[in-house]
């Protein structure tokens, strides 16, 4: 099976648990009386935007390369996951705005028993999504997935301040504040998570190269590769989850052509070895004379 399929396939699955979940979550908690569990149901449909988000950009960012995006379409991965990140920074907005605006409200009736399912089905259900969704975006080296394997997660831990909350009022009514409180958290939670999902595709779509670890990690495998004297201007790309790389290679200078291009291979090969998000490596050949570095230079 393809990644588009994987892909596909876990998000088919997503969208109808959280459509599930969302109804579940919500009916105990109206019937119920308990603004947290409201809010936690918001949440929860929240996830099914993201899920449609992802089944309609995935077609697009899997696109071969043509003659107008000669790199691919994995920018537009990017792009859709910030999506998914404002949809889940929106939700926060709106969860914690109600929650502290009706918190000195007067409470006519009190949380019902019953609502204590919504919270625990969550818990169970979203953790199982979440495991099963992080391990497709894996494979799949999916940013977007991940991303929503995350909101899943979040659901599921957000459910925990709910469930705390629905039970503390259950034991004493008077502790009706823990619901709006509990809402709170959830907004809180959701907001930590839309903030970091955000940034780090903003990143990707400013072209901000890889990390320092990285750059050493590529600096000790070309230096295991034999005939090759050094190499600088290490510049790298990124794009959706997959990593360009563009490097000068010194080598002998007297060697011949064809030797020095079967070095500069087998440094490609090896890279993306190493790398499962490396997928492709220029390789600029140079006579050892010019001036090298060991250091990754991204200059």
């Amino acid at each position: 099976m393809d990644n588009k399929k994987e892909i596909m396939k876990i998000t088919w699955w997503s969208l109808v648990l959280n459509v599930f979940i969302s109804i579940v979550k919500f009916i105990v908690g109206f019937l119920g009386n308990s603004q947290a569990v409201v809010a936690d149901a918001a949440h929860s449909f929240s996830d099914t935007s993201t899920d449609l988000v992802i089944l309609l950009g995935v077609k697009y960012w899997t696109a071969p390369p043509d003659r107008n995006h000669p790199f691919g379409h994995q920018k537009i991965e990017s792009f859709v996951t910030i999506i998914i990140g404002l949809i889940l920074l929106a939700t926060a907005g709106g969860i914690g705005y109600h929650a502290i605006i009706t918190i000195k409200a007067e409470h006519i009736h009190t949380i019902k028993l019953f609502t204590i399912i919504g919270p625990i089905i969550s818990i169970i259900l979203k953790e199982l999504l979440f495991r099963k969704t992080y391990q497709v975006g894996i494979k799949t080296n999916s940013s977007a997935v991940k991303a929503n394997a995350w909101h899943h997660r979040t659901d599921a831990l957000s459910s925990i301040p709910v469930l705390i909350a629905v039970a503390a009022t259950l034991i004493n009514p008077k502790l009706m504040i823990l619901d709006h409180i509990g809402a709170v958290v959830v907004a809180a939670f959701i907001a930590k998570v839309a903030f970091e999902i955000i940034f780090k595709n903003i990143n990707e779509l400013v072209d901000t190269g890889i990390s320092d670890e990285e750059c050493n990690n590529i600096s000790e495998v070309i230096s295991k590769i034999k005939l090759v004297k050094g190499f600088h201007k290490l510049r790298s790309r990124k794009l959706g989850s997959s990593i360009y790389l563009d490097l000068h290679l010194a080598v002998d200078g007297n060697l011949s052509v064809s030797e020095g291009h079967g070095i500069s291979e087998e440094v490609k090969r090896a890279l993306i070895r190493s790398n499962s998000k490396i997928i492709d490596v220029m390789v600029h050949l140079e006579p050892e004379e010019s001036s090298t570095s060991w250091l990754p230079d991204r200059n």
